[in-house]
């Protein structure tokens, strides 16, 4: 079964600030509204939104370190421990339960040498992001497998 559509940005904050207080963390959010203060606003004539451009910055308290950027493209980058995931605006609450649930793992090579950080949404195919030598965390060495 897909994920419930998320039409607008503020759907999408208000979807994954109830997924954080299910899980006891606290958001911060900030909040650009306008084409004065987002990145729609560097899109040329006559190819603006049919209203008001809306982004959002959130952060949340705990281990680990989550940023959730919605821009006003249906585009998110979700920042986990400083390593950066494209996921879907739809899929977002989805990632972040998962994440929080401990369906997370750092999967390891020893040769070729890699990291990569695997994050499994039952449902979905599971989220993958490289992860550098130097980009290793606490957090994240306590992941691997």
């Amino acid at each position: 079964m897909p994920p419930p559509h998320l039409p607008t940005t503020q759907s999408a904050v208000r979807a994954i600030e109830a997924v954080a207080d299910r899980h006891g963390r606290t958001v911060r959010a900030q909040h650009d509204i306008g084409h004065d203060r987002t990145f729609a606003g560097l899109v040329g004539p006559g190819e603006e939104s049919a209203g008001l451009p809306h982004e959002a910055l959130l952060e949340f308290d705990g281990s680990p370190a989550v940023v959730v950027r919605l821009f006003t493209h249906d585009e998110v980058t979700v920042t986990v421990e400083g390593i950066a995931f494209d996921v879907d605006r739809d899929r977002v609450p989805g990632f972040l339960n998962a994440l929080w649930s401990g369906l997370v793992h750092l999967r390891v090579r020893t040769f070729p040498p890699s990291s990569t950080l695997i994050v499994t949404v039952p449902g979905e195919p599971s989220h993958r992001e490289h992860v550098g030598v130097h980009d290793l965390t606490p957090w994240l060495a306590g992941r691997i497998r």
